[in-house]
């Protein structure tokens, strides 16, 4: 591994953990099989070392500067690292030069790992562009932001840009293991007695980050004395002490879930802010994917406030869109600010119940043939009678006339008193009753 710092001899055992188990093959790489599966693009450029640029984004800790290692070992390249954040034009000339120095000396080429890449200015990406384009030094560059918004055009168009997508769960666990199991980097030497329970809450609440859940159970072993037989129980509650958060029951395919969700449900049908913000705030703190509170809201909203407030739908979409867009954690305030919304909101499920009746009907019923004068009326239609005698609303006094929509009369809406269908139903009762008086 000397090639990763420079060629400097390291102490591998000074390292942190997350360091030491850093992927040294494509077959130890965790995750992202979307590009790095068998026959994927990305794999395939760096099986034939055709790689020049490549820019990876997404979250902290699911294997930016892993893979970048792990390219520099396949391709047996020097590899050289530095943080957008404190470099600067002069140290990337200095770079540069070394790189092609050593590719004439040796013809061996450059790796130059550039972290958080979005952080360097236009001029300073723009002293990248030729040396990049020639091969030497091989860039890639890791950023948590979106690069199509944060950097320059030129670098972006001669470079292969991937997403890297947060690690599940089981990838996560597959880690963990992978270090408990290791004599050489990981923790093997030490005899860890692993908690499955206390493994799996790791997994989930360092939310997809490898980096995070492996210094937890580093930390976690390092420190926790051993038992009498000489081994470390490495538990659930060692866990929660680790990674500085306690262990909440809420398993995403158990009852824990279900019964969470229906009583944020309920407390939101029941018009109860507080008690809904509590169990939304028990979901996005056990893990729960924001967007799945986000389409209750949704639903609830539609459901159970309907027309007494036409708002709450619209507050519940925006807060679903918001949540897709930014993630957490801030996410849970436009989640929060819907939630108080929809829950304080007047309530009616007359839309609910309408639609049921409806569906009954087409179901259970003889299907009733559309109104001729209803009919569309385009092409050969016309000669049919079809449209004949429609009368166009918007030709009327008040945008209204009395006409026929359905041959035999049903009725499913029943508005409420409550709210603004309070209005909707004075309305639809006075259109209704004239209807009746011109029968």
């Amino acid at each position: 591994m000397d090639f990763f710092i420079e060629d400097k001899k390291i102490d591998l055992n000074k390292l942190p953990l997350a360091v030491r188990m850093r992927p040294r093959s494509l077959n130890e790489f965790v995750g992202q099989a979307h590009i790095l599966g068998k026959g994927k693009l990305l794999r395939r450029a760096i099986e034939a070392d055709r790689l020049s640029s490549l820019i990876l984004f997404g979250p902290p800790g699911i294997g930016k500067t892993s893979l970048a290692w792990c390219i520099a070992n396949l391709t047996q390249s020097h590899y050289v690292s530095i943080n957008a954040t404190t470099s600067n034009v002069e140290e990337l000339r200095k770079v540069i030069s070394s790189a092609k120095q050593k590719e004439a000396n040796t013809a061996k080429k450059t790796i130059l790992f550039i972290d958080e890449i979005h952080r360097f200015n236009k001029a300073q990406q723009d002293v990248l562009l030729p040396d990049v384009e020639d091969g030497n030094p091989v860039l890639i560059g890791a950023t948590v932001h979106n690069p199509f918004f944060s950097m320059a055009s030129a670098l972006l168009s001669r470079s292969l840009v991937c997403e890297l997508k947060s690690l599940k769960e089981n990838e996560i666990l597959d880690v963990l293991s992978a270090a408990l199991k290791d004599d050489e980097r990981g923790l093997g030497k030490l005899k860890v007695n692993a908690d499955k329970k206390a493994l799996e809450f790791l997994a989930k609440t360092c939310e997809g980050d490898a980096r995070r859940a492996l210094s937890a159970l580093e930390i976690g072993v390092l420190t926790t004395p051993k038992s009498k037989d000489g081994k470390i129980d490495f538990n659930l509650e060692v866990a929660q002490e680790s990674i500085q958060k306690k262990a909440v029951v809420y398993d995403n395919d158990e009852d824990a879930h279900y019964d969470t969700a229906s009583a944020f449900i309920k407390s939101m049908r029941g018009s109860d802010p507080d008690a809904a913000l509590y169990w939304m705030a028990k979901m996005l703190y056990s893990g729960e994917d924001p967007r799945f509170i986000a389409r209750r809201v949704c639903i609830l909203a539609a459901e159970d406030v309907g027309n007494a407030d036409p708002l709450a739908i619209v507050l519940a979409n925006a807060a679903l869109q918001i949540s897709e867009f930014v993630g957490m954690p801030e996410a849970r305030i436009p989640l929060a600010q819907a939630v108080i919304y929809v829950s304080s909101a007047p309530k009616s499920n007359a839309s609910y119940l309408a639609i049921d009746k409806a569906l009954q009907d087409i179901e259970n019923k003889k299907v009733q043939e559309v109104p001729d004068h209803l009919k569309d009326a385009t092409g050969d239609a016309e000669a049919l009678g079809h449209g004949k005698g429609y009368k166009y609303a918007h030709d009327y006094p008040g945008h209204y006339v009395k006409q026929e929509y359905i041959r035999k009369k049903v009725h499913y809406y029943e508005p409420t008193q409550i709210g603004y269908e309070a209005k909707i139903k004075e309305r639809l009762d006075k259109l209704r009753k004239d209807q009746d008086k011109s029968k």
